[in-house]
């Protein structure tokens, strides 16, 4: 493998690492069996790739090796065995995070590999990064994140845009993921410090005018 090549295949193994992790956790705390929280986690890991990939119209990503299965596998026993560690909600924050990152940078790589316009492989890496933990959500009942005023999608979108202009700049390929993966946990980071969120789209009640 040359670097590029060498890069993409470390975030990607960190990336489904981390969100695997994350929905094997998160299937845990609902007091899902081990399968079933494998699944969980195989479905966050590969869900916003997979998606990706059918619209790209290119090959699905885990139909093509194994690796992805048997990592997943190794982040069950993972959380197994560190479960104490692993209840914690800053930790799960840390690993869907990490996760978001890198699996944007994944998404806008692979689209511009195929010769895409940049707007569309920056919405491949809002796909890729953000679909994963929707999927997630859905599948421990839970309300997903994205559709909720937490900085989330917003976070990819800037991560996107980071990786726009630091391509535009000339920078290398492994400067352009690292500049994207730094904005989108920074902006994660800062939103929970500092209480940011997006504007509530609220409803009025017709008859009295006031929000509901």
């Amino acid at each position: 493998m040359d670097v590029e090549q060498t890069f993409l295949f470390i975030i990607e193994v960190v990336g489904t690492v981390a969100f695997a992790i994350s929905g094997i956790r998160m299937a845990a705390a609902k007091h899902f069996d081990w399968f079933g929280a494998y699944v969980v986690g195989l479905v966050t890991a590969i869900g916003g790739g997979t998606v990706r990939d059918l619209l790209l119209n290119i090959p699905v990503f885990w139909m093509q090796t194994w690796w992805y299965i048997a990592v997943t596998g190794l982040s069950l026993i993972v959380v197994i065995v560190f479960r104490r560690i692993l209840v914690k909600t800053r930790v799960l924050f840390l690993f869907d995070t990490i996760g978001l990152a890198l699996f944007v940078v994944i998404g806008i790589q692979k689209t511009l590999a195929v010769d895409y316009p940049f707007w569309v492989a920056v919405i491949m890496g809002i796909t890729t990064g953000a679909l994963g933990g929707v999927l997630r959500d859905i599948l421990v009942n839970n309300e997903p994140l994205l559709f909720q005023k937490d900085i989330y999608a917003t976070a990819c979108l800037a991560g996107g845009l980071v990786y726009w202009v630091a391509y535009y700049c000339g920078l290398s390929m492994p400067a352009q993921g690292i500049a994207c993966a730094v904005t989108v946990i920074a902006m994660r980071l800062l939103a929970v410090r500092y209480s940011w969120s997006l504007p509530v789209l609220v409803d009025i009640d017709e008859n009295t005018g006031n929000k509901v």
